[in-house]
């Protein structure tokens, strides 16, 4: 089977560095695990925090003699959420903004909840192994997701709600103390800053940098931007985006101009939406937002002639990215790959039949 598709994942830098790789669980790489590189792909009876966590302390249980990457992969918090405990009462629970606090969302947020809940337990069992262990003071502990939550205007969009993501790293190198940093760190400068911290040699393809200044205090920033993309989700929806730390600017590409319900995952909040006419909603091509007074994106300023200048500075950065990393969007629409599903830009559901790419 194929590898060379994922010759740029960190595992195979790390292999060169004597480290073992083990997946266990949840991966949104590949159909096939094995393709990605990871040394070992443990089989799981699903990917759920109960079949999950249980490989994954027995694995650091056993003691590895070798470095290790390990990947602990939780489906919690995808959709269908778990049903909310009794102390989540959802009359009391508040949504996210900028969504409506209404019945159907509090009863959204108080499944979330216990599904949150529920993945801090397992994370729970994998510190408590490494503690046990010996490992805790030697081992880089790194928790992240890779979009927003799975709500309206949230996942699958660039807002702050979508391409914003937890981090929350704990171990040697600085991480360490309860610090909260809040500098504009991107996916893209976890690779480096891993790099910098086991002291090996960065391939020379790498793109990020390492914020390990921030953390030692030598810098309050190491981007004066960082950027997003979607081109795939259940359907096919092209937007960029680039944010600094005042500014953001949304670019979406194609003709269509109301939302691609496919692209939201099924729930209460989103058939509340649909049922007060979210299909309707005019959806913009370019976007402006000023999140100092604006936070929550709603008052689009393209059109306010006293931000233009504004509005030229952000084109001009997200066209400078785009031409710096070959975005496939400068040459046409992007094609998916064979083998995939796409569903209708006009069906709801991403559980509507979807057409299987020749």
């Amino acid at each position: 089977m194929t590898t060379t598709g994922y010759q740029h994942h960190i595992v195979r830098t790390l292999r060169d560095a004597g480290y073992h790789s083990e997946l266990i669980g949840l991966q949104h790489i590949a159909t096939d695990p094995h393709t990605i590189g990871y040394d070992h792909v443990e089989v799981v009876p699903g990917n759920r925090v109960v079949d999950v966590t249980p490989q994954a302390v027995r694995f650091i249980n056993s003691h590895p003699k070798q470095p290790f990457w390990l990947t602990v992969g939780y489906f919690e918090t995808h959709r269908p959420y778990h049903k909310a405990a009794p102390e989540d009462d959802q009359r009391c629970v508040e949504p996210p903004k900028p969504i409506p606090d209404v019945p159907a969302s509090r009863l959204d947020m108080a499944n979330f909840h216990e599904t949150v809940r529920t993945l801090d337990w397992g994370v729970g069992e994998v510190l408590a192994a490494l503690d046990a262990a010996g490992l805790a003071e030697n081992t880089l502990v790194i928790s992240t997701t890779d979009h927003g939550i799975a709500w309206p205007m949230m996942k699958c969009n660039l807002y702050d709600g979508g391409m914003g993501v937890h981090l929350i790293m704990r171990g040697p190198g600085g991480f360490t103390g309860g610090k909260v940093c809040d500098s504009m760190i991107s996916h893209l400068d976890v690779f480096p800053t891993i790099c910098e911290l086991l002291r090996i040699t960065p391939p020379a393809w790498l793109q990020g940098r390492s914020f390990l200044p921030v953390i030692r205090g030598e810098t309050l920033e190491i981007n004066d931007a960082v950027f997003a993309e979607v081109n795939y989700h259940a359907s096919y929806e092209p937007k960029r985006a680039v944010r600094t730390k005042r500014w953001k600017y949304i670019r979406h590409y194609g003709e269509r101009r109301h939302p691609v319900l496919p692209n939201c995952d099924d729930g209460p909040t989103k058939a509340y939406w649909i049922k007060n006419g979210w299909a309707e909603q005019i959806v913009s091509p370019e976007a402006l937002y000023d999140l100092l007074f604006d936070p929550n994106e709603r008052n689009n300023l393209v059109g306010d002639s006293s931000h233009r200048p504004t509005l030229e500075e952000m084109r001009k950065r997200l066209d400078a990215w785009m031409r710096s990393t070959n975005d496939p969007l400068l040459h046409g629409p992007v094609k998916a790959p064979s083998g995939a599903r796409v569903n209708d830009l006009n069906q709801t559901s991403p559980r509507d039949h979807a057409d299987v790419v020749a």
